[in-house]
């Protein structure tokens, strides 16, 4: 195994003949040449050159015996132990403050640095498997949990019960095509696998759209089709002859089959109108992808968005080296919504194969007119849509239903939230007509609010407008329905059941409302994840925490299991997948902060209710609570609505470099607003950001502060993007009371600069709510400038959180005669500050910012 930086950093260096600090040639001991000189001395001279040599020599004795004395005096004066060029020792009314060695503990076990962290040494084997479908293949007759995957650039079908079955289906990592080759990026197989679509020159765009070239590989005759360069999107037909893809913001369908025929299906894309993708905001807050199409189950439709933004305002971002640097910088123009500001047009279309023609629904018809956002579609069978409609706020939402057999277009469910916002779910499962099984309509399940959690349930028609309750609890369903197994009617979903921290895999059944079946081990801390074969009788199940991470594929419908470890309670192992053996060795050298999960009671609400939030607690290795007014704490809250940091993953990451690195205390809060605890829990910040969330990360370093170790002059506060919202609110708020020192990275300071979709959700309209606005806004920098000092970071070429943000932010420090803090500024990076080494700065500019502020050398 090849040395990383750290390891070369701690191993004695060879005897090169060079000094490994300073580079230079290390002067000659030897007394060779010396001795030789003193022989040639006349004898006459020789008695006054032995005098004036022992001159010398009692001269030098004396000298070091003075400096051996001083040196002596010196580390009786500063008992500290000199590990570093960067250590600093800090005096205190009781212990001494000391930062460790960066490197190894006193047992000689690694320190997690960036070193490790940077190289991944700490991040787990996760397999991921793109199941297949029985009828791909010849044998339809049982699942043997076939899927698609690629081992050492072989692309091959495998069975997870047959380790001998293996079709392969393409080798390599380039293909040729016009003398020209291409370096594969992805391959995705044709529903009955017998073409490959592999994408090729892959140019980014957004957070998950990018342009690229597409080719189709035919497995029959081994021929290579060209589809077109600086495609945006393609998707496979389910009849596997016809690819659907967009450039140029049009639709097209091209046949494999036909000599390539290409039809043409929209001819009105732009820059402003985007075909079956979506524009910025549609990309960055509702769907979360780079498409905005969906294929009918028999292939014979395709539905798809149209996106207006002809009408959503210009943001124009300068790029100044992004490419060959010029006299002025390149500019780059995004349509961006920004509150309270006119949002794009949307409608849902649907093209009919058949008859070449497109069926305009008219799901914004009523109340909302065309401030509507289109935030699911999801086919119910394959002549029927149910699309999910909101005003631009989330306030409301329509259910529409679509017949394309009559071209019928109706609102089946109307609701309201009274509570709360609704939450974009993308989940909703088709539940079809089984007359044997008594379900004499095509159905759905959902996921709803019952009585305050989001619970799964099922509408046993398309057109019903009464559900039957599936689950229920102070408890919530947070990923689900995961699958439907038809055999059994078992419904699968992922929920906080058992803690709010944790993630465990239940099963309802459609015929026993409310009887939940666990599928994974709950009498351990676990967070899991699951994905199903074709008919749910394989599954792959993934621990992923609090302990090293494993994988293995389990036959589901087997009543117990027949386990002795940690995971499935119900069903067989077939094999483990992954166990992570390399990991757990790595570990054993390593030092690992310890992480705590807890619930901490921050006080009374203003109902008198306690206020208990979960958290997470690192804490540095040799930690003794018996040392007085001596930890500093460092938190790392993000804060956001219905978000969650302090769930019981496995992560060995930036929270324990701090803690390794500074013997600091690292606490991660999820104060109100955050999710998984309750839509009341959730829905307190609606129409006020940044209040109830600033105060909740007050009182529990307040709590921290009172603590015997902990030294309540080096409390920091650290957040990125909402979090670094939430860290100069937090800051606003206490007024250096608590918080000494605050590092903000890419924050909104004014909710009027962000986007609409998000922005509305949670603050309504400026316009509706101008109060909550000017009180959410960071405003009183005079308060933020109690502090200690505080750090700002920022990427010019954000297009989420724009740098406009941080620049006002300054503006107002400028004119409020602020200038306690620091600022470090990227040129070109967007909200992930990556661009040029970007990455590396900033993590290292927060590890030194901190040390200093640590050992109060601000």
């Amino acid at each position: 195994m090849e040395p990383t930086e750290v390891d070369r950093l701690i191993t004695p260096e060879a005897n090169t003949g060079r000094d490994p600090l300073t580079e230079r040639p290390i002067m000659s001991t030897t007394t060779e040449e010396n001795d030789e000189d003193i022989e040639r001395i006349p004898e006459r001279h020789l008695k006054t050159y032995r005098i004036h040599l022992l001159d010398r020599l009692i001269k030098l004795g004396v000298l070091g015996l003075l400096i051996v004395w001083g040196f002596v005096v010196l580390i009786k004066l500063v008992p500290a132990k000199l590990t570093t060029p960067k250590d600093t020792d800090v005096y205190h009314s009781n212990d001494t403050f000391r930062l460790p060695d960066p490197y190894m503990t006193e047992e000689g076990l690694l320190k997690v640095s960036f070193n490790y962290t940077r190289n991944e040494s700490f991040v787990p084997q996760i397999h991921t498997l793109q199941w297949l479908r029985n009828n791909a293949l010849e044998d339809t007759n049982n699942d043997k949990g076939l899927y698609f995957t690629s081992i050492n650039n072989t692309y091959q079908i495998r069975s997870v019960i047959d380790a001998s079955y293996s079709r392969i289906l393409f080798e390599g990592q380039n293909i040729t095509y016009g003398n020209r080759n291409f370096t594969v990026e992805t391959i995705t197989a044709s529903p009955d696998l017998s073409k490959l679509l592999i994408k090729t020159n892959c140019i980014q765009n957004w957070r998950h759209s990018s342009f690229s070239t597409y080719f189709v590989f035919i497995e029959e005759d081994f021929s290579i089709q060209h589809i077109g360069d600086s495609i945006a999107l393609t998707q496979w037909s389910p009849n596997s002859i016809e690819l659907a893809y967009v450039q140029d913001n049009n639709i097209y369908l091209y046949s494999t089959k036909t000599k390539q025929t290409i039809t043409q299906i929209t001819n009105d894309g732009n820059h402003q109108i985007f075909n079956g993708r979506p524009d910025w905001v549609y990309e960055e807050e509702i769907f979360e992808t780079d498409r905005t199409l969906w294929w009918s189950p028999n292939g014979k439709y395709l539905a798809f968005l149209k996106i207006d933004e002809t009408e959503v305002e210009e943001y124009i971002i300068p790029y100044f080296v992004h490419n060959k640097v010029g006299q002025y910088p390149e500019m780059k123009s995004i349509r961006y919504p920004k509150s309270g500001t006119p949002n794009p047009k949307v409608e849902l279309l649907v093209y009919d194969t058949e008859n070449d023609s497109i069926y305009r629904s008219f799901v914004n018809h009523g109340k909302f007119h065309d401030s509507i956002l289109i935030t699911e579609v999801k086919w119910m069978g394959n002549n029927n849509l149910i699309a999910k409609v909101t005003d631009r706020s989330s306030n409301d939402l329509n259910v529409v239903f679509i017949d394309l057999r009559t071209q019928e277009t109706k609102v089946v469910r109307s609701e309201s939230s009274n509570e709360s916002w609704w939450e974009i779910t993308r989940k909703t499962m088709h539940i079809p007509k089984d007359l044997k099984k008594g379900r004499t309509h095509n159905g759905y399940v959902d996921l709803m609010p019952v009585n305050g959690y989001n619970h799964l349930v099922y509408f046993s028609s398309l057109i019903a407008t009464t559900p039957i309750i599936l689950t229920s609890g102070h408890w919530e369903v947070s990923s689900g329905p995961i699958a439907f197994d038809n055999r059994l009617e078992r419904i699968y979903f992922q929920a906080t059941k058992k803690s709010s921290t944790e993630r465990h895999i239940y099963y309802v059944s459609l015929k026993k409302p409310n009887q939940i079946y666990e599928v994974t081990d709950t009498s351990k801390p676990g967070v899991y994840d699951i994905t199903f074969s074709s008919n749910c009788e394989y599954a792959l199940l993934t621990y992923e925490g609090p302990e090293i991470p494993f994988q293995k594929i389990i036959r589901v419908n087997v009543d117990k299991s027949d386990d002795k470890v940690i995971g499935n309670k119900i069903g067989k192992t077939v094999y483990y997948l992954e166990k992570n053996e390399i990991l757990k060795n790595r570990l054993k050298s390593f030092s690992i902060p310890k992480k705590t999960y807890k619930e901490l009671n921050l006080g009374k609400d203003n109902k008198g209710n306690d206020i208990l939030v979960n958290a997470i607690e690192v804490l540095p290795d040799g930690f003794n609570k018996t040392l007085k007014n001596y930890y500093p704490v460092f938190f790392y809250p993000y804060g956001g609505p219905n978000s969650q940091q302090v769930i019981q993953k496995f992560s060995i990451g930036f929270s324990e470099v701090i803690s390794s690195q500074l013997n600091a205390i690292v606490v991660i809060v999820d104060g109100r607003g955050t999710g998984c605890k309750g839509i009341q829990f959730r829905s307190l910040v609606r129409g006020n950001l940044g209040e109830y969330e600033a105060i909740d990360q007050i009182n529990a370093a307040t709590l921290y502060s009172k603590r015997e170790y902990v030294n309540s002059d080096k409390i920091a506060i650290f957040g990125w993007s909402y979090g670094g919202y939430l860290t100069l609110k937090t800051l606003e708020k206490d007024a250096g009371k608590t918080f000494k020192y605050g590092l903000s990275v890419a924050p909104v300071t004014d909710w009027r600069f962000y986007d609409s979709v998000y922005t509305e959700r949670y603050m309504y309209t400026p316009q509706e709510n101008l109060d909550g606005y000017k009180k959410s806004r960071v405003f009183n920098v005079t308060s933020i400038g109690q502090a200690k000092r505080f750090l700002l970071m920022h990427g010019t070429g954000d297009d989420n959180v724009h740098f406009q943000h941080s620049l006002v932010f300054l503006d107002q420090l400028n004119q409020a005669n602020i200038e306690n803090y620091d600022v470090h500024i990227f040129p070109d990076s967007d909200h992930a500050i990556k661009y040029h080494n970007a990455n590396v700065i900033v993590y290292d500019k927060l590890l030194d910012w901190t040390r200093n502020a640590f050992t109060e050398r601000f």
